[in-house]
């Protein structure tokens, strides 16, 4: 099983998002670097993954947008994928 930590003090780009999923989903050179393409990879049945959200709001404030999208997409994914695990912090 995977790990991801999103701390929101830490993070300030929505590329630092995706350079931890690949890195942790060990995604392809091709993994579309975009929320659809993320969705997808999450969603995978093949694919378990626990992801720690730490200073949600912190996150929102500094991605605008594509933080909340971001989140909304977390937790949809773990509605819909019981291999998906989110921990808000």
């Amino acid at each position: 099983m995977a790990e991801v930590v999103l701390d929101g003090l830490d993070i300030a780009s929505l590329e630092e998002v995706h350079d931890r999923f690949a890195q942790a989903l060990a995604l392809p050179e091709w993994y579309g670097r975009n929320l659809d393409a993320l969705f997808d990879c999450l969603t995978d049945p093949e694919t378990a993954v626990t992801i720690r959200l730490l200073h949600r709001e912190s996150l929102e404030e500094r991605l605008g947008r594509r933080g909340r999208g971001l989140v909304r997409l977390l937790r949809r994914a773990a509605v819909e994928q019981p291999q998906v695990t989110l921990r808000e912090e």
